[in-house]
């Protein structure tokens, strides 16, 4: 089985979720035996594939061109919806002008907003974005879910508001594939603590791209005023560094920014940790909250977007528009013993063998 992964043409340049997502899925479906190719460009390069497999249907800008020949071609379609609702993050959070332009359009709206910032930003347009701009974004993800012959969300959750959106997608088969985290580099094991780390011992961790959607600011005035160490990692994604210095003047002495590190040097973090924050206004897991939960951090999360389905009552949950609330769920957090429950959850269904098990599971639908 050949499959060619294609998805935002800056995937590797600017990391996030579904950059990990991506790479990991293909590294484990080769573990598997399946070969896969990254292609990311809107023409294909090369259709010696039998699946085209589809990632983001948020950002149906690039993929339009790719699935309409993929089905010309004969081959199957397969989508990982990565399904999100970022509408009350850019309705109630965002900060200037935008916001009040957000609270008046529908969502579809907004990330076409967002799509056309993003290509005159790039400064290249191809024929993909003009069809794009041309037809909207919501009858751009329509047509692309009439192309696709199999859906893979994240979780139930998503796959319900994938549908509740689009009432076409019921009649799309559908396998729901888990999010997961690394269970060979983040599982708990005794490891050795560099020494510039062990400061941090018995600290409250937040490891995420700094950006008003991951909701450091109000997390930072949650605990500002508690008798903890919070430390962030992770450097400010490119269009929010303002949020980031809004971060730096407000912190405390007891808030310590350690910018971005090596992935294979947060399981050091997370031992040291008690607890994990990731306070955002929407997620479809939280992959760092996962490498937590497997590294015996109590969570504090809230519940936009999928992580019940995940977490269920294992995580203290809070509302990111409220700094008492979270300041309350950090303290009770901090406070409880871990619950060997959550870990054990984690390591036991979301890791990435069992997501590559659940592609291939979809793949096997379409293809026979």
């Amino acid at each position: 089985m050949k499959v060619c992964f294609h998805s935002r043409p800056n995937l590797s340049s600017v990391l996030g979720g579904d950059s990990i997502q991506v790479f990991k899925t293909k590294e484990y479906l080769e573990k598997a035996g399946i070969s896969v190719d990254i292609d990311l460009n809107p023409t294909p390069e090369s259709d010696n594939y039998d699946i085209l497999h589809l990632f983001n249907l948020i950002r149906p800008q690039g993929m339009l061109q790719r699935a309409r020949e993929a089905k010309k071609d004969g081959k199957k379609v397969a989508l990982s919806t990565i399904f999100v609702d970022y509408s009350e993050y850019e309705k109630q959070a965002r900060s200037g002008f935008m916001k009040h332009i957000f609270r008046l359009l529908p969502t579809y709206h907004l990330e076409y907003l967002k799509a056309v910032a993003r290509t005159i930003k790039s400064r290249s347009i191809n024929r993909s974005d003009i069809e794009y701009f041309v037809s909207g974004h919501l009858r751009s993800q329509r047509e692309l879910l009439s192309y696709v012959d199999i859906l893979l969300p994240n979780s139930r959750s998503e796959y319900n508001r994938v549908c509740a959106m689009f009432p076409e997608a019921n009649k799309i088969p559908h396998v729901v594939v888990p999010n997961a985290m690394d269970a060979h580099l983040f599982n708990g094991h005794p490891i050795d603590i560099a020494s510039e780390f062990r400061k941090y011992q018995d600290c409250i961790l937040c490891a995420a791209r700094i950006e008003g959607r991951k909701n450091q600011l109000n997390l930072v005035r949650a605990v500002n005023e508690l008798p903890y160490k919070l430390v962030l990692v992770g450097e400010p994604a490119p269009n929010h560094v303002h949020y980031f210095e809004q971060i730096k003047r407000e912190a405390g002495d007891n808030i310590h920014l350690i910018g971005k590190i090596a992935h294979e040097e947060l399981p050091i973090l997370y031992k040291l940790a008690k607890v994990h924050c990731l306070v955002s206004w929407a997620e479809t897991t939280g992959l760092s909250s996962l490498e937590a939960a497997a590294m015996g951090c109590n969570l504090v999360i809230t519940d936009k977007g999928d992580t019940r389905d995940y977490f269920g009552d294992l995580a203290f949950y809070c509302e990111p528009d409220s700094v008492e609330s979270i300041r309350n769920a950090v303290k009770e957090a901090y406070e409880s013993p871990v619950n060997p429950a959550l870990k054990e959850r984690v390591l036991t269904e979301f890791v990435w063998e069992k997501t590559a098990e659940k592609t291939i599971e979809g793949y096997k639908t379409i293809l026979n």
